[in-house]
């Protein structure tokens, strides 16, 4: 596989499983407002979207107001039990470290809160250990629009040819072909080989460790 100067990850279920956080607060928002039946797996099939978009998709809900009141609810949920519930896949760390040490430089481009995303790294990883970090507050178009995408490249001086972007799921597929970037899609999450494998990729692999084979 092609070396990059620059390695651009998805969070959730690229670098870390949150989805024991992610369930425990959706779920607490749709039964306080009293959207029942809705299985653990129907939540983890939204990750990677936006909180609106998911609470639409879960509850039917397409009222703004209705919700930017669950979304509220949501991060006062999170606050709580998030990062708690967070944790790096086992090859993660070893991956990004020797990444790293080639000289790499790593950013993160995410429709889950940027400060959400600090919380967590900056209890894992050393202060500054990746260039960029952007997240659903930086952006108004978010994936697979690849604004966020694009904005990461500019930042890290970088540019799309030697860029690679990893993520789960098709939305990250879509962003990095929007983007012109290439794209590693990695199975730790819901989505299946042969959904990644319809878009344009480098290679569609069951973790990252393939990224410094």
């Amino acid at each position: 596989m092609n070396t990059y100067s620059t390695y651009i990850f998805d969070f959730d279920y690229t670098l870390a499983d949150s989805s024991k956080g992610i369930t425990m607060c959706f779920r607490h928002v749709l039964e306080k407002y009293e959207h029942h039946n809705i299985s653990d797996h129907d939540i983890k099939l939204t990750i990677g979207k936006t909180l609106e978009e998911s609470f639409t998709i879960l509850s039917g809900v397409t009222d703004k107001e209705t919700l930017a009141l669950y979304v509220k609810e949501y991060v006062k949920k999170a606050d709580g039990c998030m990062t708690a519930n967070t944790l790096l896949f086992p090859e993660t760390p070893s991956v990004l470290n020797a990444l790293k040490k080639r000289g790499a430089k790593l950013g993160i481009v995410s429709t889950k809160f940027r400060f959400r995303i600090m919380e967590f790294i900056d209890k894992e990883f050393s202060k500054d250990f990746f260039d960029i970090v952007i997240g659903a507050e930086d952006v108004t178009a978010h994936k697979p629009d690849p604004t966020g995408l694009l904005l990461a490249v500019n930042n890290t001086q970088s540019d799309s040819e030697n860029c690679l972007y990893i993520g789960d799921s098709t939305i990250d597929a879509k962003t990095a072909q929007a983007g012109g970037v290439d794209f590693y899609g990695v199975l730790n999450g819901m989505t299946t080989r042969e959904e990644l494998l319809v878009y344009p990729h480098i290679k569609i692999a069951d973790s990252l460790s393939d990224l410094v084979q």
